[in-house]
C-alpha cells in the first residue's frame, strides 16, 4: 500500500482505470457464469420434457419451469406463431394448418427471431471482456512508459543512477504492468470460455427450431 500511495497521479490514474477495469470484469464473470450454466442445465431438462411430451399446448403449460432456456424461448414464440397461423386458417381447434400463405416460413421467421434475440442476451457483456482484455496491458504499459520516464527524470535532477534514485520509477512501471496483467488474462480466459458455450447453445438452438419445424410440417404432411 505504502508503495502504491508513493506511486505519481498518472500511474495512479492508470492503476484507478486498471481497476475498474478487473473489478467490472468480475462481476461479468460471475454474472455470466450463473447465467450460462441455468441455460445449459434448463436446457437439457426442457428437451427432456419436450420429447416426452406428445402435445404443444401441453409443453407450452410447463414452459415457465424453463424461463432460464433459450430453446424456452424458441418454442414459446414457435408455438405463438404457429397459433396465429392456424387461427388465420379458421382452425381454433388446431386441427388444420395451410401453408397458402407460406405458415411455415412465419414460424422459421419466428425461430430465427428468437434465436437471435437469445444470441444477443447470451453474448451481453462479453465484449467488455473483450475489451479489457485487449486493453489493459496497453493501459498498464503506458504507466509503464511512465514510471521508466519518471526513473530517468531522477536520474537526471540528481545526476546519479543508483538504486534510490531509479527505485521509485522502476516500481511505478512494475506495478502498472503487474496490474495491467492481472485485468487482462482473467477476462481473456473468461470470454474464450464463454463464447465457446454460446456457441455450443446456438447449436443447440438450431437443432431444436430444425425439429420443430419438422414436427410441424410432419403434422401438416399427415393433415
Amino acid at each position: 500500500m505504502a508503495l502504491l500511495i508513493g506511486t505519481g497521479l498518472i500511474v495512479k490514474i492508470v492503476l484507478l482505470i486498471l481497476v475498474f477495469f478487473s473489478v467490472v470484469s468480475w462481476a461479468i464473470i460471475m454474472f455470466k457464469l450463473v447465467q450460462i450454466h441455468r441455460a445449459n442445465s434448463e436446457s437439457v431438462r426442457f428437451m427432456d420434457f419436450f420429447w416426452k411430451s406428445k402435445r404443444f399446448d401441453a409443453i407450452a403449460s410447463q414452459a415457465d419451469r424453463f424461463v432460464s432456456s433459450p430453446l424456452t424461448v424458441l418454442f414459446n414464440e414457435g408455438y405463438s406463431e404457429l397459433k396465429k397461423v392456424v387461427e388465420s386458417d379458421g382452425a381454433s381447434d388446431g386441427s388444420a394448418l395451410s401453408t397458402d400463405l407460406g405458415g411455415v416460413e412465419n414460424v422459421s421467421r419466428a425461430l430465427r427471431r428468437a434465436t437471435n434475440s437469445e444470441i444477443t442476451r447470451l453474448e451481453k457483456y462479453t465484449t467488455f471482456l473483450a475489451t479489457t482484455g485487449s486493453t489493459s496491458p496497453f493501459i498498464g504499459l503506458f504507466g509503464t512508459v511512465w514510471g521508466i520516464m519518471t526513473a530517468f527524470e531522477g536520474i537526471g535532477k540528481t545526476g546519479s543512477a543508483s538504486l534510490a534514485v531509479v527505485a521509485p520509477g522502476i516500481a511505478e512501471a512494475l506495478i502498472a504492468t503487474a496490474i495491467g496483467l492481472v485485468a487482462a488474462i482473467p477476462a481473456v480466459m473468461a470470454y474464450n470460455h464463454f463464447q465457446h458455450k454460446i456457441r455450443v447453445l446456438v447449436k443447440e438452438m438450431d437443432n431444436f427450431s430444425t425439429e420443430f419445424l419438422n414436427i410441424v410440417q410432419r403434422n401438416i404432411a399427415g393433415k
